[in-house]
């Protein structure tokens, strides 16, 4: 029986766990198609096929383990697990260039706010997790950020499928463009400010040191937030 791609009512149901699994995954690969997946559930939402709601939820509890996971995984040092393995070293590395390209604040407004930024989620989950923050903070944070990302990534999706007329695939990449659009300018934004206001490197902080991970930490969060 051919399968009609135009129309994707008949497999939505399987939408959901896929958006989960997908984004949570994505903390530990950023290359990962999340963002894409996401709003294209949003964009299916638009023209009836997928549920708005349960595209919504499958994206804040995939974006939350996911979290948890990165947190996790620099809280226990256990990157030297990954390291045992092939496809471990390859996502150990890609964590590692996230924290390199995103920063390693691990504040709580950096938490809720990194995952707008290309890495970022990763970046701060990871420097979290260095820097040993109270999983209850971590917690709070990521599901904070959670909800705001998937208002904003199905949002976007959906939004382009009612005001766009076209076919759900090329509003699915039409709003995939614009958040990515949206994110490098922001991360351009705030990579300019700290260079305006980075001091002479006179003297260098022992960041990092004993992490066993070599991740560096800006661990400037207010213990009370």
């Amino acid at each position: 029986m051919p399968v009609d791609i135009s129309g994707l009512g008949g497999w939505s149901p399987a939408l959901y766990p896929l958006i989960l699994v997908t984004v949570a995954l994505d903390a530990l690969m950023p290359p990962l198609p999340a963002e894409v997946l996401v709003v294209t559930s949003g964009a299916l939402a638009a023209s009836g096929q997928a549920l708005l709601p349960v595209a919504w939820l499958s994206t804040v509890v995939g974006s939350f383990v996911g979290d948890l996971l990165v947190y996790g995984l620099f809280r226990r040092r256990l990157t030297h697990v990954l390291d045992r393995f092939r496809w471990g070293r390859t996502v150990h590395r890609l964590i590692r260039r996230a924290v390199e390209r995103g920063g390693r604040s691990s504040t709580a407004a950096a938490m809720v706010a990194g995952r707008f930024l290309p890495a970022g989620r990763t970046a701060t989950m990871a420097a979290a997790g260095v820097a040993a923050l109270p999983a209850i903070r971590v917690v709070r944070a990521s599901a904070l950020g959670s909800a705001l990302w998937a208002s904003w990534t199905v949002g976007l999706g959906y939004l382009t499928g009612r005001t766009i007329d076209l076919p759900f695939w090329a509003n699915s990449l039409i709003g995939a463009a614009l958040g990515l659009g949206v994110g490098i300018l922001m991360a351009a934004v705030l990579a300019i400010r700290r260079r305006a206001g980075r001091p002479s490197k006179t003297a260098t902080h022992p960041s990092g040191a004993g992490s066993g991970d070599g991740v560096g930490v800006d661990n400037t969060d207010n213990p009370g937030s």
